[in-house]
């Protein structure tokens, strides 16, 4: 295209030289003997005879242009949506300048071409030379006002800002500007502005900060008043920030895999949703009449009935007549379910917010609600939120979108094969169709070991593990709580740093960090969001009880602003499980279908739970109103797909580590060698014996040491006598009572080496 537009326009250009001797040589065209002196032989002449002469004239130089543009736009990859634009407005264009061009220049037909001519020839004979006028007049204007903008205001504003006279006076701007306010047409009432107004005997006093101010006692003195504006000062660190930034942009965190390609929707299958939702109009009526008779035969009244479909269950709607008691109706639960032979009948005696009583009824026929169609959805696509999770749908058919980031953690309880692993597998993707692999990591718990194994193909790219782990999703118990105890370090180092950056959360954190006003030679860096999954969360209770409940305790109460947040799921919704300290740190609750209503208000404070139908139908709660979703469906092989797309482009040289942990009850017991003991040994143990406390903590906050070596020091105080053995939460025991005891114990130990 860009060739051909190159050979077009050297054509054209020698055509208004050489077509006169050429126009003879046109219908010898395959005589090889004949020679043209178009710049392109005979091509160039028949071609360039072809758009001047016969076709538009001048007008035709813009074929090569719009040819030009066109091979720019394939050849650089640019967005070609807007290039049919450009054709139409192109054509058009020649289209007016080729009748122009043969109105105005009647009498030279080659600069407006046959068409030109014979165009504006034809719409005289039925419109005048006064027409076409008024027609080419017309088409202008269209073409000004549609492709560049062209209106009267912006001519008015032109000669508005010229001034042809004397300069006009800042209070006359601000009378301007107080009719305009008080004329704006969305104000309904009358808006009165009070402006400074010049009197014809007191002349304006015109100040350097541009208001004028009537001040007659001063004009009659002829005082003149000068108001020095001073230069606020600037923060040091925000000039260089800004300077950095300037030079250099913002600091991008996406930058080391700037190539990243969020995965396509078409991995995700439709599961037979595309239809959308099939209404049963005999299903309906059938349940409307059989809700009717059921109450009227307790003589109970119904004024208005109204139904909702939602993929999985409908919800109808009754208004009962004046003087019935609302506990009359909840009491009928099974009777209703008696009468339409349905499971899983629910009663919302009244609706939130409504003035109605709600009863949820399944349907006959589900409607599987895909994972593909909630996050193709645009209530999940423009999503302005942190870290947006797509549920499912609502009982009106509504996507379901909720900020994981507000909630700030979510526990997930259900009885087995209700739908708590695929509600994981759609919480996760939904993360991965989102968020970009360095603004969030992920701590997967899996003591099946087999829910959660897919994700080991993103393990460079999402996952988060100890800097010892072997693979970075945990299946052993016993690990799980060094990686609590890790991520309670991670949280106290991060909440260092913003103590030392002077936010207050990871989003303000982070915005100071990419503006470059923190400096990553003092330790700052950026901090992706960290998202704890457990999946069985029942079985680490069981095995490691208060070690893992205190730690993840502690991360739900505090880790919220620093970005670490949990995800707990499990089968046995039992208060030795869901304990009160838990579940007051976790107001966002889903549950699947249980066995009992005890299970249910365990884990939703609420019954409701034990009248699922199963299969993903699910009740959401944070902190108020229960909801009532179909779950999104994601299969493994989806899953499967997901993972494999991502894992195959570039990833991150490890996963994401995390701080290294080591517990208190790793002393072993074993003598060390007094050339082998840490060149700290004599500070650290100078620190236990006048705090008369032994712990590997106190000597990392004392000597700012790392929890490894801590940890190693007080293997060898323990090997030398100075602290007793571990005993469990309690620190240890000093056995040496002062310095003085210290230096005769050290002394002997080298007195029995030499």
């Amino acid at each position: 295209m860009i060739i051909l537009s190159l050979a077009l326009f050297f054509s054209f250009i020698s055509f208004y030289v050489t077509w006169q001797e050429d126009q003879s040589l046109l219908s010898e065209f395959l005589d090889r003997n004949t020679e043209s002196e178009n710049l392109l032989n005979k091509f160039g002449a028949a071609i360039s005879h072809f758009f001047m002469y016969k076709g538009f004239g001048l007008a035709s130089f813009a074929f090569p242009i719009l040819s030009a543009i066109t091979g720019l736009y394939l050849f650089l990859g640019l967005n070609s949506n807007n290039l049919w634009a450009k054709w139409i407005w192109g054509l058009l264009g020649v289209i007016w300048i080729s009748i122009a061009l043969g109105f105005f220049f009647f009498q030279q037909p080659l600069l407006g071409g046959q068409i030109g001519y014979e165009m504006n020839d034809f719409l005289q004979d039925y419109v005048g030379k006064i027409g076409v006028f008024l027609l080419l007049l017309f088409t202008l204007v269209v073409i000004m006002v549609r492709l560049f903008n062209f209106s009267p205001e912006g001519i008015g504003n032109y000669f508005r800002g010229i001034n042809f006279s004397k300069p006009k006076s800042p209070s006359n701007d601000l009378r301007e500007a107080s009719i305009e306010l008080s004329l704006e047409p969305e104000e309904e009432e009358e808006i009165k502005i009070d402006t400074y107004t010049h009197k014809k005997d007191i002349p304006p006093l015109n100040l350097e900060s541009g208001l004028d101010v009537n001040l007659p006692e001063m004009m009659e003195d002829k005082i003149d008043l000068k108001v020095e504006k001073v230069a606020e000062e600037t923060v040091e660190t925000d000039v260089k920030a800004a300077q950095l930034v300037k030079d250099f942009g913002e600091f991008d965190p996406k930058l080391e895999l700037g190539n990243y390609k969020f995965p396509p929707i078409n991995l995700l299958e439709e599961h037979g949703a595309s239809g959308g939702i099939t209404i049963n109009q005999q299903e309906l009526e059938e349940n409307k009449n059989k809700i009717v008779s059921t109450l009227k035969n307790y003589k109970i009244g119904i004024a208005q009935i109204k139904a909702t479909i939602g993929p999985t269950v409908t919800l109808y709607e009754i208004v009962p007549e004046a003087g019935i008691r609302i506990s009359k109706i909840k009491n009928l639960e099974d009777d209703i379910a008696l009468s339409l032979a349905a499971l899983g009948i629910r009663i919302i005696a009244p609706i939130p917010g409504k003035g109605t009583i709600g009863i949820e009824v399944p349907n006959k026929n589900a409607t599987v609600v895909s994972m593909r169609s909630v996050i193709a959805s645009t209530k999940f696509q423009k999503a302005e939120m942190q870290l947006p999770i797509a549920f499912g749908k609502t009982i009106s058919n509504e996507t379901f979108v909720v900020d994981l980031a507000k909630m700030p953690h979510l526990l997930m309880a259900g009885a087995t094969g209700q739908g708590k692993s695929v509600g994981l597998n759609a919480v996760i993707t939904s993360l991965l169709y989102k968020k970009h692999p360095a603004e969030i990591k992920f701590v997967l718990v899996d003591p099946k070991k087999v829910e959660l194994t897919l994700y080991n193909k993103i393990e460079r790219h999402f996952l988060a593990k100890l800097p010892d782990a072997e693979e970075a999703i945990i299946t052993d118990n016993t690990k799980v709580i060094n990686t609590l105890n890790s991520l309670c370090i991670e949280m106290d180092q991060r909440y260092e740093l913003l103590k030392v950056a002077m936010v207050r959360n990871i989003k303000e954190y982070n915005v100071k960090f990419k503006s470059r006003k923190l400096n990553p030679n003092d330790g700052h860096k950026f901090l992706p969001y960290i998202i704890l999954v457990i999946d069985e969360f029942a079985d680490l209770i069981m095995t490691a009880g208060k070690e893992v409940e205190a730690p993840i305790a502690r991360l739900a109460q505090l880790a919220r602003a620093i970005g670490i947040h949990l995800i707990i799921a499990t089968q046995r919704p039992s208060v030795n499980v869901i304990t009160g300290l838990i579940k007051a740190n976790f107001p966002a609750r889903i549950a699947f279908r249980v066995t009992s209503k005890i299970d249910s208000r365990t884990i939703l404070d609420a019954q409701g739970a034990d009248q699922l139908i199963g299969r993903g139908d699910m009740l959401f709660t944070q902190g108020n109103d229960v909801t009532r979703l179909q779950c999104a469906f994601v299969d493994t092989p989806e899953v499967a797909k997901i993972t494999e797309y991502i894992g195959s482009q570039r990833a991150y040289p490890d996963a994401h580590l995390l701080p290294e942990y080591v517990g208190e009850d790793s002393g072993t017991g074993i003598d060390y060698d007094i050339s082998e003991r840490d060149s700290m040994f004599r500070e650290a143990a100078e620190v236990i014996i006048n705090a008369q406390q032994g712990s590997a903590s106190l000597i990392q906050r004392k000597l700012k040491l790392g929890y490894n070596r801590a940890g190693r020091i007080i293997d060898q105080l323990e090997a030398a006598g100075i602290v007793g053995p571990f005993e469990g939460s309690k620190a240890r025991q000093v056995l040496v009572p002062d310095l003085f005891a210290l230096e005769q114990l050290l002394q002997n130990e080298t007195q029995n080496r030499n």
